[in-house]
């Protein structure tokens, strides 16, 4: 899948974070660069929060807790 794709998937993915659609998900290190592009753009990115794993995976959830 092409960078465009994978940003446009990251998107949906922090949304349904945001919504409460979904817990987490996992970023893999030869995806990080899509992620970041989509990531910079997401409006409520501060709340984006991403805990790094062995191998350089990263797993993202949303601080629904946290104030701004």
């Amino acid at each position: 899948m092409e960078v465009t794709g994978l940003a446009e998937d990251y998107a949906n993915l922090m949304a349904r974070l945001k919504s409460g659609d979904l817990d987490e998900f996992t970023v893999e290190p030869a995806d990080f660069m899509a992620f970041q592009t989509a990531y910079m753009q997401f409006e409520s990115r501060k709340r984006i929060v991403g805990q790094a794993e062995k191998n350089g995976k990263i797993i993202y959830h949303y601080d629904h807790d946290q104030t701004q």
